[in-house]
């Protein structure tokens, strides 16, 4: 049988002659029957704290677990995002380098037009001074000649204007 603090009191002993003083027992069953009841509330308030700390544990332990699933997430979503950075800065580059080719290519190509266009200008203004300056050995009528042997041809201002 296991002891309480109302057994305790309640505990009653046979009288004999030559017994023990009956109210130092009571006294005395008194006293262990308070100091258990007290060990017993205590008892009972310790194992309400260790469920409510097992309970607080438990809990702390799901929010590691998240926060560990949240880092892990968050180191996998930040690889994505560097790797999809790097890729999309070798498109930009390589987007830049055939951008940087087509320019290069267009001046090249608007160098050579500019050089023939000189070229071709070049060759009629020489054929335009030819034609003048045989024009130039007949005279017609007499006319003050005041017309220069070689004409000023702005070859550049042409090709500017043709482009």
């Amino acid at each position: 049988m296991k002891l309480s603090p109302v057994l305790i009191k309640k505990q009653e002993f046979e009288k004999s002659m030559r017994g023990y003083n009956v109210e130092e027992v009571q006294a005395f069953l008194d006293k262990v029957s308070t100091d258990a009841e007290e060990l017993l509330n205590e008892n009972e308030q310790l194992q309400n704290e260790i469920e409510k700390l097992t309970r607080e544990l438990n809990e702390f332990h799901k929010i590691e677990q998240k926060l560990q699933d949240s880092i892990l997430k968050t180191q996998e979503t930040s690889a994505q995002v560097i790797e999809t950075a790097k890729k999309q800065s070798a498109v930009i580059i390589k987007e830049a380098e055939i951008k940087a080719s087509q320019i290069v290519q267009n001046a090249e190509e608007k160098d050579l037009i500019t050089a023939r266009l000189k070229a071709i200008v070049s060759s009629q203004a020489n054929l335009l001074e030819g034609k003048i300056k045989d024009s130039g050995q007949e005279p017609k009528k007499n006319v003050a000649r005041e017309k220069p042997e070689k004409l000023d041809i702005d070859v550049d201002g042409i090709v500017d204007k043709l482009l």
